[in-house]
């Protein structure tokens, strides 16, 4: 019999989690009572539809940052007194997001929790994060996330059990009053389902007959190391030297575990160094994959159009189940909007954030979906899936190279000999301050609601439209508004301006730019040299030096 103790407790401020969950500094997190509290209103803001708290299901893992270990304790005594039926928890408390996702949706769990801030850094001074996603096993609709605020907002009692530490380093099942515990190998159900989803004997064949192509995948000290090492050396029989930096670190070693071309500058750097053929990376968590080859970086947005295009040729789910629907984030390169036209199938323009896609996913209107953001994911799960994304540029490499031999740069140019080039990139300002870039995106909205923009002529671009993006969701009729500013041009070109609430000190503003070109002559040519006029254009529209007082990007993607 385990005792439930009533704690008294005191409401804080600020704990209204996004579609990413609630993220913030662990020093935040370690305030007395401040876990327990947003713990204790997550769980009791399960939907009624998934059962509640009593008597649920709760999958729990992370990507093993620092203060994992004791949230997953306050898991426990929160779950405890909450009547939670029964914890399945990755061993050592680990388990990818993507993973998580599966396993939800496999076990017919009631819900997930997880411990990740996704690609932020970790450690003790660093950023920590809870999410909870729902009985579809993709992150919670804002109705949830509300409640889950508004509980956070008036609790005063705390309901826990009285309970001694439990061990979560060893496999099996354990019974703590009416609450089981199964702690799983967070990496077993991942393998299946991707054995289910890819040819896993045509991707080892090409390596078997094919001993000069080399590859290389950086875990990046994050929650894909095992899953790496397993998929890569394990099942595929590579080398260990074609893996690397595949141990999970509280700390991600020191290093920020966002796969692109500047946190993974290591793997960037191997790749040139050594001429490899083929390099990936994933992030924090596991949701993020970053795609390059010899002389040659894959833009997310081509990343998925190019999934898409192969999907039916290259995977074998998606010669058994089709392809009904495309979709992109609203900043996203329109390129796969190009395949959904050649293929004839739907596509979708969706906000930043998993759940939209969940829900045409939910309703068999999605199968492939991509944003900017390196997130590439289908209809498998319901979150993005970073290595999802590199077994299926491995198969389609696998499959090319069946009729020649083929690089990542060739199947990019034949690309878009087919279908044009979509020139895009991101500039990230990171940790800005957040009242003036509110002021710079206040100024660009009022802009916009006079009408001041359109038929505006800047450095030869013709402003076609000017507007804040809002979105109908066509599943169940919610409205998002202030999704982004977009400046479309006559051509075609855009301009996106977002602000970005993922980081925990200050905002990031994220500008977008994108150049369609269908002349051949340029498909080859260097992306931010081809971009550079939109790029001087974007910033003499939205002023952003003179209200960030950044002169340069911290990150270009």
């Amino acid at each position: 019999m385990v005792t439930i103790l009533s704690i008294p407790t005191k409401s804080f401020e600020g704990q209204k989690p996004g579609t990413s969950g609630l993220r913030k500094r662990v020093k935040v997190f370690q305030q007395e009572n401040y876990t327990e509290n947003f713990i204790q209103s997550t769980l009791e803001a399960i939907p009624e539809a998934d059962g509640g708290p009593k008597n649920a299901t709760i999958v729990v893992g992370g990507d093993g940052r620092y203060y994992s270990d004791e949230v997953l304790q306050v898991i426990v005594k929160c779950s405890l007194g909450q009547g939670v039926s029964k914890l399945i928890v990755g061993l050592n408390g680990i388990v990818s997001t993507p993973a998580a996702s599966n396993i939800i949706r496999k076990r017919k769990a009631t819900g997930g929790i997880l411990l990740t801030a996704s690609h932020n850094p970790g450690g003790p001074d660093n950023d920590f994060g809870i999410k909870y996603n729902c009985s579809n096993g993709g992150p919670a609709p804002e109705s949830v996330t509300n409640k889950i605020y508004e509980n956070s907002k008036t609790i005063t009692e705390l309901k826990v059990g009285k309970v001694p530490k439990v061990d979560f380093s060893k496999l099996g099942t354990q019974e703590i009053g009416d609450l089981t515990i199964e702690i799983i190998d967070g990496v077993n159900d991942y393998v299946e389902l991707m054995k289910e989803i890819f040819d896993f004997h045509s991707i080892k064949s090409f390596f078997t007959n094919n001993k000069d192509f080399k590859m290389l995948f950086d875990g990046m000290n994050g929650v894909t190391g095992p899953y790496g090492q397993r998929l890569f050396v394990e099942e595929f029989g590579l080398d260990q030297s074609s893996v690397m930096r595949c141990k999970p670190l509280p700390d991600f070693g020191g290093a920020h575990p966002d796969p692109n071309l500047t946190y993974a500058h290591d793997l960037v750097e191997s790749v040139e160094k050594n001429g490899l053929d083929f390099g990936a990376a994933s992030d924090g968590d596991g949701d993020r994959n970053m795609i390059i080859g010899k002389k040659a970086f894959v833009t997310p947005s081509d990343s998925v159009a190019i999934i898409a295009h192969y999907a039916k040729e290259a995977i074998p789910y998606f010669q058994k189940n089709g392809v009904h629907g495309l979709a992109r984030s609203m900043p996203t390169s329109q390129a796969i909007d190009l395949v959904a036209k050649k293929m004839g199938v739907e596509h979708f323009e969706v906000p930043t954030g998993w759940k939209f896609f969940g829900n045409l996913m939910d309703a068999g209107r999605c199968s492939i979906c991509g944003e900017e953001s390196f997130g590439t994911g289908s209809d498998h799960i319901r979150e993005k899936d970073g290595l999802w994304a590199v077994l299926a540029w491995l198969s389609i490499i696998a499959h090319v190279n069946k009729e020649k031999p083929t690089s990542v740069q060739d199947i990019l140019q034949k690309h878009y000999q087919i279908y044009g080039r979509n020139f895009f990139s991101r500039y990230d300002y990171e940790e800005v301050d957040g009242k003036s870039a509110e002021e710079m995106v206040d100024r660009l909205r009022h802009q916009i609601e006079k009408n001041e923009l359109a038929n505006k002529t800047i450095g030869g671009f013709t402003i076609d439209k000017a507007d804040d993006f809002e979105y109908l969701d066509p599943i169940d009729g919610s409205v998002s508004k202030n999704q982004g500013v977009r400046i479309i041009f006559k051509d075609g070109s855009r301009i996106v301006i977002r602000l970005s609430g993922t980081g925990s000190q200050g905002a990031t503003v994220r500008l977008y730019v994108e150049k369609y070109s269908n002349d051949t002559t340029e498909y080859t040519n260097e992306t931010q040299v081809a971009l550079k006029p939109l790029i001087d254009v974007a910033l003499e529209l939205s002023e952003l030096q003179k209200f960030t007082g950044r002169n340069t990007p911290t990150v270009i993607t």
